[in-house]
């Protein structure tokens, strides 16, 4: 016996066609604010980046970025997070495209100054001016920001370790005594660059690490740039 046709289903999927479309906008828009509120951050502070604040800037209501961000603190970690994608973006996922060892390591120092060399946010490093600013507070902000700061510093301690393993580096060297070296020099490049206005911060910064990773280098280690 012929059954009867079934009406919900279509019905369901042409509400959830346009559904699925405004999700899509509200993501793309909600990319789109915090791909300013990264910017603004790393000017203002993730301590001056308010709701009110960066409506204005936006052009927007501040109900309408209530609907993404129900409170100051939310719209702080979620900018921590967008700016730690565009960090992957621009720094980590081009440099793990290098061969394992010395020209992995170096490409990581490399396009870590070149993110701010090239101006890629107004306020220089994001998370430079973020860990001073959270460093004596106490808080799901800092703790974020800390977790972040750990995870980078891992990275270039397993790049170094992966050095070694190929034959690039003294095996003797330590990882994480090496990786707080590197990003010492680094920190004190971002700041030289940010405040004293000096243009030979980063290249400075690059001999400094260049003439490091060479007194620890083997005779096997390829050429540095």
């Amino acid at each position: 016996m012929p059954q009867a046709p079934r009406h919900g289903p279509p019905a369901a999927k042409s509400l959830a066609v346009p559904q699925a479309r405004r999700q899509v906008r509200g993501l793309r828009t909600r990319d789109a604010i915090l791909a300013r509120a990264v910017d603004i951050a790393s000017v203002e502070g993730l301590e001056g980046l308010t709701i009110g604040y960066l409506a204005e800037q936006l052009g927007m209501s501040k109900s309408g970025l209530f609907a993404h961000f129900g409170s100051k603190e939310e719209l702080q970690l979620a900018t921590v997070e967008a700016a730690r994608q565009l960090f992957i973006d621009k720094v980590t996922r081009p440099a793990i495209s290098a061969p394992k060892g010395m020209p992995r390591l170096w490409r990581l120092i490399d396009y870590w100054l070149a993110m701010v060399e090239k101006n890629v946010l107004k306020g220089g490093c994001f998370f430079s001016a973020a860990s001073f600013e959270f460093d004596s507070r106490r808080g799901v902000v800092r703790d974020r920001i800390a977790a972040i700061m750990h995870e980078w510093i891992a990275v270039i301690a397993g790049a170094i370790q992966k050095a070694q393993k190929a034959g690039h580096l003294d095996p003797k060297a330590d990882p994480m005594r090496l990786a707080f070296e590197i990003h010492a020099i680094a920190l004190g490049a971002h700041w030289a660059y940010q405040l004293l206005d000096d243009r030979q911060a980063y290249s400075r910064a690059r001999a400094i690490a260049r003439d490091k990773l060479r007194s620890v280098a083997t005779a096997q280690c390829p050429r540095l740039p």
